[in-house]
């Protein structure tokens, strides 16, 4: 059997047996942590990072299945091996059938447990070539299960569709995805769904045709042509007009996209991965997303923890960034104080990610010094509540705060707000629901 480091989690409630399996295990070069029940188990899978869970079946309080019901919640894609001194065909069979990769009866075999634990590694090892996901830094648990699940899917053509709050990085993991695709030398191309108008958004996503409006004097290549053969990523999917999902669902369908002006359909190949910080289950009951799309794209679900959720990952990024603004701006600027990492690790972090970008390189202009003190760190994260907002963030209060102040002049009268802001009634309306304004609360 080939040595590795791999890290096995051993699940038993008997310690005799942990303990032996554990030592066995271990001098084949694995490295072994040990739990004497599934909530013990649970606890240390969101510490630790973990290749291989092996579990007893029949245990006090949770047993092996409800144990494995829960990592496949959790830690989707985590092979589980389930150990049992009471097996029988039947159980075997609705055990791989739910998903657990091998179940195995006490006293198992050893050649048996060593065959089942290679396949099951060989199955989810992780790529020894990391390159794919260099830009994104990390230890955490929570994130390294995340990259190994984003990795297994990046294999495939699925559509992926990345959640996350502002700021955690969604669209560097996007690119992280296609990295480790067989699309990785074709086009990444990414586009936000909301920072444009509905027209030109059209136009960005499917081209158009010389003469196809006001200004097209000559026809341009859309989005999903420039993305040929590669990913075409679709940031803040939620705030796509619904006109435009209407259209993005039969390209998806038909893998064709017709250029606005033509009347010629183009054969795509294009995978397709989306992001947003919405709802997206709570804008499909208002009406304000499509359900068919919602599905269509939602093949594959990636959540990105906030950075608040991977605290330990702070120290890590802060000094990784520390050495790329250094780099640029001032290289005799080398590291942070004691007390000054302490103060990071203490903060919200409210805009995740890029707020910490941002502090890291305010930190590094304003230094005078090799190391960075708790000062200059405080001065930085003050009013760190208001973090620098996005473009789409800005222009979302912009429309927010313009419409009440037009309601409110205006106390309530649709038809002359609609006047004022020189947009037509159903447009208007499009607006007030997007922002979820209620024009009752300003009549008199």
């Amino acid at each position: 059997m080939i040595k590795t480091p791999a890290r096995l989690l051993l699940v038993d409630d008997d310690p005799g047996l942990l303990k032996l399996l554990g030592m066995r295990l271990s001098s084949e070069g694995f490295h072994i942590a040990t739990a004497i029940n599934g909530i013990e188990a649970l606890r240390l899978l969101q510490r630790e990072k973990i290749d291989l869970v092996i579990s007893d079946l029949r245990m006090d309080e949770m047993d092996g299945m409800a144990l494995f019901a829960e990592i496949q919640k959790l830690h989707p894609g985590l092979p589980v091996i389930i150990l049992t001194a009471h097996g029988s065909i039947p159980d075997a069979v609705a055990a791989t059938q739910k998903g657990v990769f091998s179940f195995l009866t006490k006293p198992v075999e050893r050649d048996a447990l060593y065959k089942a634990i290679a396949e099951a590694l060989a199955h989810s090892a992780p790529a020894s070539d990391d390159a794919w996901r260099e830009s994104i830094v990390t230890r955490s648990p929570l994130m390294l299960r995340l990259l190994e699940q984003a990795r297994m899917v990046a294999q495939s053509d699925v559509s992926v569709l990345i959640n996350g709050q502002s700021g955690t990085g969604k669209e560097i993991l996007a690119q992280a995805i296609h990295a480790a695709s067989p699309r990785a030398s074709r086009p990444f191309v990414a586009i936000n769904c909301g920072a444009l108008p509905e027209q030109l958004l059209e136009s960005e996503l499917f081209g158009h045709a010389r003469g196809a409006f006001t200004g097209a004097v000559s026809q341009r290549e859309g989005l999903f042509q420039a993305a040929e053969g590669g990913t075409l990523f679709l940031d803040e999917i939620g705030d796509m007009p619904q006109a435009l999902q209407v259209k993005l669902l039969r390209v998806l369908q038909e893998r064709k996209v017709r250029p606005l002006g033509s009347n010629q359909d183009l054969n795509i190949n294009v995978r397709i991965l989306s992001a947003t910080h919405r709802d997206l289950a709570r804008a499909m009951e208002k009406k304000e997303f499509r359900e068919d799309l919602y599905y269509r794209l939602n093949v594959v679900n990636l959540r990105l923890p906030a950075l608040h959720e991977r605290a330990e990952d702070i120290p890590l990024l802060a000094t990784h960034l520390l050495k790329q603004a250094a780099a640029r701006h001032k290289p005799q600027v080398r590291s942070f104080s004691t007390d000054a990492m302490k103060r990071l690790m203490a903060a919200s972090w409210p805009g995740n990610v890029r707020q910490l970008v941002n502090v890291i390189e305010q930190c590094v202009a304003l230094s005078s010094a090799p190391v960075i003190g708790e000062g200059l760190v405080e001065q930085a994260l003050e009013g760190e509540n208001t973090v620098l907002p996005t473009f789409v963030e800005a222009r979302n209060q912009f429309e927010l705060n313009y419409l009440r102040k037009l309601l409110q002049m205006t106390k309530g009268n649709v038809t002359h707000a609609a006047r004022l802001a020189g947009r037509n009634r159903t447009e208007f309306y499009k607006l007030l629901a997007r922002h979820q304004l209620d024009v009752a609360e300003f009549k008199e």
